[in-house]
């Protein structure tokens, strides 16, 4: 039975081998880093807007405390410019799968392959102890995540519609 575990930081070398074997080169100025328990300081230096929202202290050390949360970033000399972030999702009756809950890069910076880079690595990270179904979700008008998501070789599904609670979906 698979179930996911805490990973150290930087970016253990199979996630760049993998990330630059599907044709990515690692760029001198970008870095990619895997962040665990121990990172809370990497995400004191994000550039504005990078995120949704700025960032909660105790969020972010309960988020990274836990083996069921991942998240990926991009550095630029220090700076968070960029991160792919996820959850593990339980069930009694049910393999554990993993929902992608964001990619995101700074505006600055799209259009560079970040991204992919951070998708990748985020993929190579969660199936390294197993190989878990994982998910995700955008908006249908979001052709770039949707080109992205194909590009990796996601499956693209039809027929969900998405309900919420408290403002769930809401857009800032």
């Amino acid at each position: 039975m698979f179930f996911p575990k805490q990973l150290s930081k930087p970016v253990p070398e199979f996630i760049l081998t993998q990330v630059k074997s599907k044709g990515l080169e690692m760029s001198d100025d970008i870095q990619i880093q895997v962040l665990g328990r121990d990172d809370m300081a990497v995400l004191e230096d994000i550039r504005p807007d990078t995120f949704d929202n700025p960032i909660i202290p105790e969020q972010a050390k309960a988020f990274l405390a836990s083996d069921l949360h991942k998240i990926v970033v991009a550095l630029d000399q220090g700076q968070v410019i960029g991160m792919a972030s996820g959850v593990f999702m339980l069930h009694p009756d049910k393999e554990p799968a993993f929902f992608i809950n964001e990619v995101g890069v700074h505006k600055d910076y799209q259009r560079c392959g970040i991204g992919l880079r951070l998708a990748r690595a985020l993929l190579v990270l969660v199936k390294a102890d197993g190989d878990p179904d994982i998910w995700l979700a955008t908006e249908d008008n979001n052709a770039a995540a949707r080109g992205l998501y194909r590009s990796l070789g996601a499956r693209e599904t039809t027929g969900i519609v998405v309900y919420d609670w408290g403002h769930a979906m809401d857009e800032d």
